[in-house]
């Protein structure tokens, strides 16, 4: 084999989207590379929007119970924070299947990944934002104590710990570059 095949070899999937060198270990083209995150990506919002359809729904049922009528204004308030809230969740989560539908066939998997993966985390995100206002929600009407903010406050802070500050220690201590 040819030096110049055989280093064209080697390199296959070792270059970044500008062209620069990575070595990755992988030794996998730019496509074989945006389909294998894609395939990543899609496992980790099938979880995600299982759990956020399913509290939605959960959410638009609410609004019909007899309970609802007797709610104080502050916890009607939180509701309609939390179902506006669970709704935008459920359209950025479900928003990766659209987008992939829609550039489908186009060649440009690389940035359909690269944007799907910022419509995931914006759905995180909001998810996030909606089991925290539903806490609450339901903490101060099962409850009625004052210390229903610092409950939630203490379940946010787990929640930042397990989905985003622990994450970020790992990538930080373990990786030198993106993949």
């Amino acid at each position: 084999m040819p030096a110049d095949d055989a280093e064209r070899k080697t390199d296959r999937g070792a270059r970044d989207h500008g062209g620069a060198r990575r070595d990755d270990g992988r030794n996998e083209s730019p496509e074989q590379r945006a389909d294998r995150q894609w395939g990543e990506l899609v496992q980790e919002i099938r979880v995600a929007q299982t759990g956020v359809q399913i509290l939605f729904g959960f959410l638009l049922t609410v609004a019909f119970t007899p309970v609802f009528r007797d709610l104080e204004q502050t916890d009607r308030t939180i509701y309609l924070i939390t179902v506006i809230l669970g709704s935008l969740a459920t359209g950025a989560l479900i928003g990766p299947v659209a987008f992939h539908r829609i550039v489908f066939r186009r060649r440009i998997k690389p940035e359909a990944v690269t944007w799907a993966s910022r419509l995931t985390m914006a759905g995180i995100v909001l998810l996030l934002m909606t089991l925290c206002t539903a806490l609450l929600l339901i903490l101060r009407v099962a409850t009625h104590d004052a210390l229903v903010p610092w409950l939630v406050a203490g379940v946010l802070a787990w929640y930042l710990l397990c989905w985003f500050a622990l994450p970020l220690w790992v990538r930080h201590r373990h990786t030198t570059q993106r993949d």
